[in-house]
């Protein structure tokens, strides 16, 4: 215990076992009289915090309850997720993830996490040194600007960075003493927030421009000086931020950014598996977007890598993808684009979903709007009449921005679409047949997609990985899974699913030079390497 005793013991997350501590330690730790006299098993706590959970009347109050038993226990809480997985994720990330973001300081209890602000310029790299961990090996990190579906929510969004790493934990292995949730508070345009005499952050509107950059620049080099093997994961930048990022900093360090690259891999093995459905080949498929934002434009990225790695050129593998945003269809033709846009923008002119739809015949609809019901009944409807078995991906998160719920995508293609979303909807009846509709959770990737990298010391993260990501996973889906109209394996899967994807990023880092490894672990390797949370 590291001469840990009494209550301070009970106080450290990473080591206390509260009445799960024999009477022999109890002596030899100074804990006797701090305890009940019961001496219980961790099946026995487990029995107590689910007993305690399926109380509380609302998701908000279960997710506090779990944030409590986060901030006391470790091995409980992950123990606890790890065999609850379907019941517990949703409460601790999407979709009950954004309601604690918007009411985050709110419900606020206890610090968790790093937070760097603009008035700590110039000493960020001496800050670090307060962080009580000295081997961190992932970061996650936000300015909190793009929340979900959410918009600004300022220093609210420490709750992402939080639940993520929670995953990394319970669903990928990582020792939860190897991670940092890191809030890059720099203001709020969100002047309600601003206003509010309870809120936490930055009290200031937004900093950009040279400051902004200067102020990131600074965090990134000091992260790499203090832990230089860490993996740093940027997540809910706004898009024009995103990419700028990701470009400058995608050679110079150990990073991604899972808004952009992680939703990519997890919407491609998504249509990877649906193709075992519709018996469609990937590199005959046409792919619309609604939405051009990060996401949108990170999965078509990666989609034309994809389409390159089944033997179309560029030219021929963007041309099988189409961005529809507010504007209508995105095209050469619109001054306001991006850089990260302009290589899907045709030369064509301008039309609205459905006549795009009708025009461009797309094999598959993917929605990151963030906006609910933007696929309405015309468009699925639509989509149907062009395929028989359409691809519909209701993306945006949380469930309440959906475009548009299982139920309806069902209903309106008569049953035919093959239908995934990035929250969790219920099962489906219609016609007598039961859909289970499949959750496209970034959750199935980024755990191991970090375990690869870090098992592997990738210098960095590359495209490639994220295809063989998507490979890993589209393979794990059974096919008792895709006859429900599931594109995704079991939540409980999930360990299963991030040593296969590790293993796939590893061999991809060996095989590009990116590791000073020679071999990549078997799976039973992996799996012994792995946080247990057990006593």
């Amino acid at each position: 215990m590291n001469k840990v005793i009494g209550q301070a013991l009970l106080d450290d997350p990473y080591r206390n076992k509260s009445t799960a501590f024999t009477r022999e330690e109890r002596a030899q730790h100074g804990l006797r009289g701090l305890l009940p006299y019961d001496v219980s098993d961790m099946q026995e706590q487990q029995r107590r915090v689910l007993g305690n959970l399926r109380r509380k009347h609302s998701d908000i109050e279960k997710y506090i309850f779990l944030n409590a038993l986060h901030a006391r226990n470790h091995r409980l809480f992950f123990r606890t997720v790890r065999d609850n997985i379907e019941e517990i994720m949703p409460l601790i990330y999407t979709p009950t993830v954004g309601q604690a973001c918007k009411e985050f300081a709110h419900i606020f209890r206890q610090a968790q996490g790093f937070y760097i602000t603009p008035d700590d310029r110039g000493e960020i790299r001496q800050l670090l040194d307060n962080w009580p961990q000295q081997d961190v090996r992932v970061v996650v990190m936000t300015d909190g600007e793009r929340i979900l579906g959410l918009g600004d929510l300022g220093a609210n969004g420490m709750g992402i960075p939080i639940g993520k790493l929670a995953l990394y934990v319970a669903c990928g292995g990582i020792r939860p003493e190897h991670c940092l949730p890191l809030m890059l508070d720099v203001g709020t345009e969100n002047k309600q927030l601003r206003e509010d005499d309870l809120y936490l952050g930055w009290p200031h509107p937004r900093l950009r421009g040279d400051d902004y950059d200067q102020l990131v620049e600074e965090v990134m080099t000091a992260l790499q000086d203090k832990w230089p093997d860490a993996l740093i994961q940027f997540e809910d930048f706004a898009g024009q931020n995103a990419f700028r990022l990701l470009s400058r900093y995608r050679d110079r360090a150990r990073m991604f950014n899972d808004d952009i690259q992680g939703t990519a891999a997890v919407a491609l093995a998504g249509v990877y598996a649906a193709n075992r459905i519709s018996g469609k080949c990937f590199e005959d498929l046409r792919i619309l977007f609604l939405g051009a934002g990060g996401a949108a434009t990170g999965i078509a990225n990666l989609m034309a890598c994809a389409f390159e790695d089944h033997g179309l050129s560029r030219q021929d593998a963007v041309a099988r993808l189409r961005l529809v945003d507010q504007y209508g269809l995105v095209t050469a033709e619109r001054d306001d684009l991006g850089d990260w846009l302009a290589p899907f923008a045709p030369d064509c002119e301008a039309t609205d979903l459905i006549e795009t739809i009708e025009q461009f015949q797309p094999h598959a609809l993917i929605g990151a709007t963030g906006v609910a019901g933007t696929f309405t009944e015309q468009a699925v409807r639509a989509m149907a009449s062009v395929h028989e078995r359409p691809l519909i991906f209701a993306l945006s998160n949380p469930t309440a921005n959906a475009e548009c719920t299982a139920e309806q995508a069902y209903e309106w293609s008569d049953g035919r679409a093959i239908f995934a979303s990035g929250s969790p909807f219920a099962p489906v009846e219609i016609a007598d047949k039961t859909f289970r509709p499949g959750q496209a959770n970034n959750a199935y990737i980024f755990p191991g997609i970090g375990l690869g990298i870090t098992l592997a010391r990738a210098s960095r993260v590359s495209e490639s990985m994220f295809l063989a990501a998507a490979d890993a996973l589209a393979a794990s889906v059974s096919q008792s899974s895709l006859e429900a109209g599931t594109l995704f394996p079991p939540l409980d899967e999930i360990l299963s699913v991030s040593i296969a994807i590790a293993q796939a990023v590893h061999e991809i880092a060996i095989r590009d030079k990116l590791s000073d490894t020679d071999a990549v672990p078997t799976a039973t390797a992996i799996a012994e390497a792995m946080y247990d949370p057990s006593y």
